[in-house]
């Protein structure tokens, strides 16, 4: 038996989040139709909206913002003579939970990848050259993952500043290698911040 066409729609809804099947999609619809009232259904429908009207790419570092510039641009007691580059917003998160990193963000939206279509081009990249010409950074810490991918991209970075007085470093090896940041615990995070070395 088929499902009603509403509740069939919201099954292929849910089911295009990461990791969620046609099962679970199934059991989300479910609940959502039998436990979840009117007020709540609004509720997480707005907060839905708002995600996408609100939040945006910083336009200095490009992490996940609902101000301009984000919080931690505009925080003028953090060490703005250093610039940790991560592939995601979700990195700046992780590395923020760790509360040992007190310097500035750049967020490149992924990695190099050109089996994937991921080239230079769809990398935050100009910007990354822009704030370096223009602000007092002395320091840029690459803290790609240790993927092919990551390993790749910082090895592009590290060859663009190599003519540029200012250090690369790279974040040390307390993440392991082949995981993502988001993933990784936060003792494990500011030791491989704390012990990072000159790339």
């Amino acid at each position: 038996m088929d499902y009603p066409k509403a509740l069939e729609n919201l099954i292929l809804e849910f089911m295009k989040y990461p990791g969620v099947g046609r099962k679970t999609a199934e059991r989300y619809a479910l609940f959502t139709v039998n436990k979840i009232d009117l007020d709540s259904a609004t509720s997480f429908s707005s907060a839905l909206l708002n995600v996408k009207t609100q939040i945006h790419s910083c336009s200095i570092c490009g992490h996940l913002t609902d101000v301009e510039p984000c919080s931690i641009c505009s925080n003028q007691h953090r060490n703005q003579t250093q610039i940790l580059v991560v592939e995601s917003a979700k990195d700046v998160f992780a590395i923020e939970k760790s509360g040992r990193y007190h310097g500035l963000y750049h967020v490149l939206n992924g990695a190099l990848s050109p089996m994937n279509g991921i080239g230079l081009e769809d990398l935050n990249l100009q910007s990354l050259w822009t704030r370096i010409q223009n602000e007092q950074v002395k320091e840029i810490i690459i803290a790609t993952s240790a993927t092919q991918e990551g390993e790749a991209t910082a090895m592009y970075i590290k060859r663009v500043l190599k003519e540029i007085d200012i250090v690369v470093s790279r974040i040390g090896y307390g993440v392991p290698v082949g995981g993502n940041l988001e993933y990784t615990d936060s003792e494990t995070l500011s030791r491989a911040i704390e012990n990072r070395r000159e790339f």
